[in-house]
């Protein structure tokens, strides 16, 4: 998933996120008292460079709107102005099972995207209930990289077997003082490790079984599961794999990881989303521009794609985000954004010369050409399994990554993480 915050209780609603949905509504409230027509209202999880740049392409739209960022953990805050009776026109979404859970409530509105709106197979029906759309997608995140930089890694791996070969070469160097670790990763970040879950099971799973874990139809225990995390305990427990060993790793954020490719360099490769790049673009040292390659499966070529994504929703009673959130569906509304770069369109009809970006304008081709594409698992399981910070799926992985790292036996690590996720499934009501 992307770096966001997840579900909580409307029961166990922090005194922050109250504050910050009463300031939100106090602005809001000020603006109607001072205009004949308030502003559509958005909430975004985005900051930063991130929300300058939606800013800037609201400000095309032929009304006024005022996006409030609501932090990490967006579903909190919706909740808190939902208890509150004010809920915002739209809001920016990072988990498609949110829309569904919304939908269901009875909190969203249908809608219409449109008539450019197109998106490639494996993302279409996932903001629907029931048969009506409840949610369009407006920005995409491309969850199958790994970044590096060539004077480096001149030859990058093609396959799995040929990724496992060269980090156990480079960790037997980083042992020896003899060069950086092969690996850095954010294991700090439970949705990092469920990143590298989900492109590993897409890659071993067979044809829907992915899917029917997703939709929860499918069985946790399955010998595809299982491969998938034998493999990555073959990668993860190899020794010298990270910079200062897998107990490290546990205490190392997403960003931090990145600096450690792309500014001290003390690792080789980093494997992440698209968005890697908002963070080499800060803290890279030197004119050397790092490189991307595909995510290595067992075979050299055609591999699954995994996607994440960013939803626009509008709460019921509002017209006006509805026909907000339809002009924000056509791929031309994001042109500034386009434009300035770090922006990837999940609409297929967006032209490939509109991207300035030349990272991005790869990218977005290969949505039009991979041969399967794959959203982002755990952002689709229902409850508290889809993980937040210690909890659900995201916990789980940081378990198996600390005993595959700290010496448990690879077939140990793995039935123990398999039990748990068929636990937690269960408790979900999302699989067996």
């Amino acid at each position: 998933m992307t770096p966001v915050g997840r579900a909580a209780p409307v029961a166990r609603l922090s005194r922050r996120t109250l504050l910050r949905a009463t300031a939100a509504l106090t602005a809001t409230t000020g603006a109607g008292c001072a205009a004949t027509a308030p502003a559509v209202q958005v909430a975004v999880v985005w900051s930063g460079g991130e929300l300058a740049r939606f800013r800037e392409v609201v400000s095309n739209y032929g009304a006024d709107v005022q996006v409030i960022s609501a932090g990490n953990d967006i579903d909190a805050f919706l909740r808190a102005r939902h208890l509150a009776g004010t809920s915002p026109d739209v809001a920016i979404l990072p988990r498609s099972g949110l829309v569904v859970e919304y939908a269901r409530r009875g909190w969203l509105r249908e809608l219409t995207p449109a008539t450019s709106y197109a998106l490639p197979p494996g993302m279409a029906d996932l903001l629907s209930a029931d048969g009506r759309r409840y949610g369009v997608w407006v920005k995409a995140a491309h969850k199958s990289l790994f970044w590096h930089f060539p004077s480096m890694l001149p030859e990058p791996p093609r396959t799995w077997d040929q990724l496992v070969t060269l980090t156990r070469r480079l960790g037997a160097r980083a042992r020896s003082g003899d060069g950086p670790a092969p690996l850095a990763v954010g294991a700090a970040d439970g949705w990092v490790l469920t990143d590298w879950f989900e492109n590993v099971l897409a890659d071993v799973a067979p044809p829907g079984h992915y899917e029917a874990l997703a939709r929860g139809e499918a069985d946790w225990r399955s010998p595809s599961v299982h491969t998938a995390l034998d493999r990555l305990a073959e990668l993860w427990g190899v020794d010298g794999a990270f910079p200062g060993g897998g107990r490290r790793a546990l205490l190392t954020q997403y960003e931090e990881s990145v600096i450690q490719v792309v500014h001290h360099r003390r690792a080789t490769m980093l494997f992440e989303a698209d968005f890697v790049d908002d963070v080499s673009r800060r803290f890279r040292r030197g004119p050397e521009q790092p490189e991307t390659f595909r995510f290595p499966g067992a075979r050299v070529a055609g591999g699954p794609l995994i996607v994440g994504g960013d939803a626009a929703v509008a709460f019921a009673g509002s017209a006006r985000g509805a026909e907000l959130v339809r002009w924000l569906s056509d791929g031309s509304a994001f042109q500034p954004w386009l434009r300035a770069g770090g922006y990837l369109s999940p609409n297929v009809s967006v032209p490939l010369d509109d991207y300035r970006d030349p990272v991005r304008r790869r990218l977005a081709a290969e949505l039009r050409t991979a041969e399967a594409v794959r959203f982002d698992l755990s952002d689709r399981l229902p409850g508290p399994f889809t993980g937040s910070d210690g909890v659900g799926i995201w916990r789980i992985m940081q378990d198996f990554f600390a005993d595959v790292t700290g010496g448990v036996p690879a077939g140990r690590a793995t039935r123990r993480a398999v039990g748990q996720l068929a636990a937690a499934a269960r408790s979900a009501g999302g699989g067996r």
